[in-house]
């Protein structure tokens, strides 16, 4: 592809400024709904590591409690 060829005689603000903003403008929907799809996932994900880490920790803080001093009656 000559990518190069199209930009040589432009000056360089057109290849780092306009040609980025020109590109943001027309996919900067598309590039929103997909970083809010990742970020919507992402604290789904911690989320669920959450409470199924509290669940885990309350089930062995009441399972724990029963049977150590069960042990310990005996």
């Amino acid at each position: 592809m000559a990518g190069k060829g199209i930009f040589t005689g432009l000056p360089w603000w057109v290849t780092w400024v306009v040609v980025p903003v020109i590109l943001i403008v027309v996919f900067g929907g598309l590039i929103a709904t997909a970083l809010g799809i990742l970020i919507g996932l992402l604290f789904k994900v911690l989320i669920a590591a959450a409470l199924i880490a509290g669940a885990i920790y309350l089930v062995r803080r009441f399972t724990g409690s029963s049977s150590s001093s069960s042990k310990s009656d005996w």
